[in-house]
């Protein structure tokens, strides 16, 4: 009597369900859609850029730091003195452009500062800038223009 007994196996498999697993997928996505800011600076000076014949377009814009010069915007449509301004803030003293940069710098070896300059801007405040980023060391440089047409 020796072979009479059989060990009886579970009736149920041991699966993971997959069905709602689309739906969990696109509420995830839904979320970091609607959670997702796309950051985009607000211009406080006016910039109307010169026009070049010969341009080359910066393949890595991740590692561009733009900086805008021009005349500052006043409530009132009105235009006040050329100013610098880097991200969203007007840099009120030339000299701290130097420490700004630095700092970015550190944390982006490799990155090219995008200059947009109004094309009625004084060069004397782009050639103060300019000084004040080859003491920061940011020796990439662009000058931003629009295309010729």
């Amino acid at each position: 009597m020796a072979g009479h007994f059989k060990k009886k196996q579970a009736g149920s498999k041991q699966e993971v369900p997959t069905s709602a697993m689309p739906d969990v997928v696109f509420m995830l996505l839904f979320f970091f859609m609607v959670t997702t800011v796309l950051r985009e600076v607000t211009l406080q000076v006016k910039l109307d850029l010169t026009q070049a014949t010969h341009i080359e377009k910066i393949e890595e814009k991740r590692l561009v730091s733009y900086i805008y010069m021009g005349p500052e915007l006043l409530p009132g449509r009105e235009l006040g003195e050329d100013k610098v301004q880097i991200d969203d803030a007007i840099v009120e003293d030339i000299g701290s452009i130097r420490n700004i940069m630095y700092d970015k710098l550190l944390e982006e070896p490799k990155m090219i500062v995008s200059l947009r300059v109004d094309e009625d801007s004084e060069f004397s405040l782009l050639s103060s800038v300019t000084k004040e980023l080859q003491e920061a060391g940011t020796y990439r440089i662009n000058y931003s223009t629009k295309r010729e047409d």
